[in-house]
């Protein structure tokens, strides 16, 4: 699978994704720290991707939204940005709708006409 088509898989699968350096439990800049305790404030869930572990996913992210910087959390489907931007969303309450929606969206069963 083409690596750009992985992250769009990823983006699209998770109500609320973050691509960050280390993971939640051990972030390895402070800046995914930071973002991490921001969506983790919220009480929700959300899915994480360690770019040091992957480095076509490291090197080519920057190119699937045009954000050269980590971290980048996604909610529901879209970038919102990185560290800063997450941060002024968490503190102005916008970050927990957000992602309550988000959340609400993916736990959200259709039903299915039966045949």
């Amino acid at each position: 699978m083409d690596v750009l088509e992985l992250i769009k898989q990823q983006v699209e699968s998770n109500p609320v994704v973050i691509y960050m350096k280390g993971t939640p439990e051990m972030p390895r800049c402070g800046f995914s720290q930071r973002a991490t305790q921001a969506l983790a404030a919220t009480g929700l869930p959300f899915a994480y991707v360690n770019v040091m572990e992957d480095p076509e996913i490291f090197d080519n992210l920057p190119r699937y939204a045009d954000w050269p910087t980590f971290p980048q959390i996604y909610v529901g489907g879209e970038l919102i940005g990185g560290c800063d931007i997450t941060l002024e969303l968490y503190q102005s309450g916008e970050l927990q709708k957000l992602m309550e929606e988000a959340v609400g969206k993916s736990n959200t069963v259709t039903d299915t006409p039966s045949a």
